[in-house]
């Protein structure tokens, strides 16, 4: 397929709800102000690009740089002019209001999109920045059916200076969209001719971002992929998540400590610190920078009633995927040893799907949920670990899925035997721990199940069984 074919399908699947409301706005006959943000390399622009692609949309694109203001003004003035050239002798308009203006009164009511990316950057060299558009949108472009969109890659940013409640924009925007990463099935749509373990595996080691994924499908296979964009020095993904904290933080050698003790498995506060070498307080600022970009997460146990107990890990696929394989295999890489993939890492790539496909099992479940094709709809899923007050041990559930009074519970196994009535009669122990709740049980095997629990699910209505044909069928 050609990459135009192919991309137009991704976007057909991937992407369509956002494609679906940023349509709905451009065909309403008044003024709408878009905001779009998202970590770097999620598709952000792509996704715009093909939103004024369908249709053959009038649009003025412009990106900011990380340049002066006065360079930036002249750079949106070109991209202006590309459109409506009359006052192209000009060069540069004198401020950001003229342009603005200058737009609204050319456009005479026709319908335009005018796209600012890379806001953050714009904002950087001229902090007045948001109260210009705030003043352009209420004195003059709320009067035109102008799609105003602001995108922007830093989301701390985007959230706190452009929709948050201090920004002269709060308000005044019509949608918001973060982009996330695609999920295991839409990341799928990259490798049509991949098994479906390796389909997965292309998820765990990209975290489901499409550039990630774009780089990896151009090679002849999934692992030949890998092998070639994390282990060779010039390899798309050697340096990446480097190259990220460097863009988006400062002190990114701190960060990086911090992601490779959780990497090494220090999972609290004080474990992680320690390692680090810092103090707790310091320790748990920059973890919450990285939370917000989306690289960590706190998970607490199903139903805790408080923020205690919680452990940290890392979220990112492609930050878990690299801390744990790229920095012990430097030198190697560095000396141009072309078979690390094959010595270095495939041996432990069970180990690693196993923990991954805990987090595919429930994006499944998700699905399921948002087309009402499960027992119940659920109102939130996560994992549970604690003591068991029947065997007096320490359990662990890998997935609940729960409402009030229902709950879906799940054991994920990732390996080489079939899952038998053991695994069954373990999750039904488990799950005794909570009363007083309907329950349905799911198992999910990457190498299917034995000829007595799939008998005993056709008579267990409460019981259901996905293999990895499961996770991709019936979508």
């Amino acid at each position: 397929m050609q990459l135009r074919g192919f991309m137009k399908q991704f976007f057909d699947s991937g992407r369509i709800r956002e494609l679906r409301s940023l349509e709905e706005l451009y065909l309403r006959n008044r003024f709408a102000f878009a905001v779009i943000y998202g970590r770097r390399r999620v598709g952000k622009t792509s996704l715009i690009g093909e939103f004024i692609s369908r249709g053959n949309k009038k649009a003025i694109r412009f990106t900011a740089t990380e340049n002066t203001d006065i360079v930036n003004l002249e750079n949106f003035s070109q991209s202006v002019f590309s459109v409506y050239p009359e006052l192209s002798s000009l060069g540069c308009f004198p401020t950001w209001e003229s342009a603005f203006v200058y737009i609204a009164n050319q456009s005479k009511g026709e319908k335009l999109v005018v796209e600012v990316d890379e806001y953050p950057y714009l904002a950087k060299t001229n902090p007045a920045i948001s109260s210009e558009i705030q003043k352009c949108i209420d004195n003059t472009l709320q009067n035109t059916c102008i799609l105003l969109i602001l995108c922007g890659s830093s989301m701390s940013f985007m959230e706190n200076q452009v929709l948050g409640y201090q920004s002269p924009l709060y308000g005044r925007r019509t949608a918001q969209y973060r982009i996330m990463p695609l999920d295991y099935y839409d990341s799928a749509e990259f490798f049509a001719g991949a098994s479906l373990q390796d389909k997965l595996l292309a998820y765990a080691v990209t975290g489901g971002i499409p550039q990630y994924l774009k780089a990896v499908a151009q090679y002849e296979s999934v692992e030949r992929g890998i092998a070639r964009t994390f282990f060779s020095k010039d390899g798309f993904l050697y340096e990446e998540p480097q190259n990220l904290l460097k863009q988006e933080l400062r002190e990114p050698a701190l960060y990086n400590t911090i992601i490779t003790a959780i990497a090494g498995g220090a999972t609290r506060l004080g474990d992680i610190a320690s390692k680090a070498r810092q103090p707790d307080s310091k320790v748990a600022k920059y973890i919450k920078n990285l939370i917000d970009l989306g690289i960590l997460e706190k998970e607490l146990p199903m139903f805790s009633g408080s923020g205690r107990g919680g452990i940290y890990c890392i979220k990112d696929n492609m930050y878990r995927f690299w801390h744990r394989f790229v920095p012990g295999t430097v030198t190697l890489i560095e000396n141009g040893y072309e078979h690390i993939y094959e010595k270095r890492v495939k041996p432990f790539i069970p180990e690693y799907m196993g923990r991954i496909f805990e987090p595919i099992c429930r994006q499944y479940l998700i699905r399921l949920n948002v087309r009402d094709r499960l027992p119940f709809l659920f109102d939130t899923a996560g994992r549970w670990w604690g003591g068991s007050p029947i065997t007096k041990k320490e359990a662990e559930i890998d997935i609940i899925a729960a409402s009030k009074g229902c709950m879906i519970v799940c054991e994920c196994k990732w390996q080489n035997e079939a899952a038998g009535q053991r695994v069954y009669r373990d999750l039904k122990e488990k799950a005794a721990i909570f009363p007083d709740r309907e329950v349905y049980y799911y198992i999910f095997s990457k190498s299917g199940f034995t000829e007595s629990l799939a008998e005993e699910a056709k008579k267990d209505e409460r019981l259901t069984l996905v293999c990895l044909d499961g996770l991709f069928s019936g979508m």
